[in-house]
């Protein structure tokens, strides 16, 4: 169920049946010289649609703009600064609870959100308003990225481009896809790091074109295999959370007082 579709008669029913949501989020950022700079949210917004469309949830519009402030020498690059975002997802998930939503996943598709993200889930479950969590879609499948592509690469690599290929073909650049390979980097985990210290905060530091991986690799039918066993692993996710009894999936009290504490206890010390 979609909520910007529906009128509030429909959502009414829902929130008297249900409570769980589903709130997809991502970037508008650059993705190489092949793919759109939505490339991001529009991964979270299809996968969260299909995932909701098969089990019947509800489904939020997306948060389009997220952390990306470290893709900002490339041309239209947006972001927004941390806190901001941070106090935004955290406000709209309120929002959700005042109309009966106690349990959230956030159907996440960049890396620069995710802290952020398990942050706000922390200050909605610490004070018992919500269980909310974080998903990234290629998370949930890495043994079948790592069978189709001898290097995946981390932002707008082939796993990325074969997903765009399978939702938006007509925004991927395909013949560009060599010069994005070539004018990119393969992603090295240790590049990143001197004697322990991780030294770089901008893309561009790291890849002239800012993209990862070879983007050859990817096709039309390897991002549909992608988009399908992703969109399994969230439908699984979605019932999984449905059937938990919220009293389960609330924290317990951290510490109790002892028997005898307190100033009224007579206790000088």
């Amino acid at each position: 169920m979609y909520l910007a579709h529906q009128s509030w008669p429909e959502l009414g029913d829902y929130a008297a049946a249900e409570s769980l949501a589903v709130v997809p989020l991502g970037s508008t950022e650059q993705h190489g010289p092949h793919l759109p700079e939505g490339t991001d949210h529009m991964i979270a917004e299809a996968l969260a649609r299909e995932a909701t469309d098969r089990t019947g949830h509800l489904c939020t519009p997306p948060v389009p703009i997220g952390v990306s402030s470290h893709h900002r020498q490339f041309p239209g690059t947006m972001w927004v600064e941390a806190p901001v975002f941070r106090d935004y997802v955290e406000s709209l998930s309120r929002n959700l609870t005042a109309h009966g939503i106690d349990r959230i996943v956030y159907v996440n598709a960049h890396g620069g959100n995710v802290a952020h993200l398990r942050e706000v889930g922390r200050r909605l479950h610490e004070d018992g308003t919500a269980y909310a969590i974080e998903w990234m879609w290629d998370e949930s499948i890495p043994d079948l990225i790592d069978e189709v592509f001898e290097t995946p690469g981390p932002h707008g690599g082939p796993k990325e481009t074969a997903m765009i290929m399978h939702i938006a073909n007509e925004l991927v650049h395909e013949n560009r896809l060599e010069a994005a390979r070539d004018g990119g980097a393969v992603f090295d985990y240790d590049a990143e790091r001197v004697h322990g210290a991780t030294t770089f905060y901008d893309c561009i530091e790291n890849s002239p074109n800012g993209v990862f991986g070879d983007q050859t690799d990817a096709t039309p039918e390897i991002g549909a295999e992608l988009f399908e066993a992703a969109t399994d692993q969230l439908v699984a996710l979605l019932e999984w959370l449905d059937a938990q009894p919220i009293e389960d999936l609330m924290p317990e009290p951290y510490l109790e007082p002892r028997s005898g504490d307190g100033p009224e206890s007579g206790d000088s010390r």
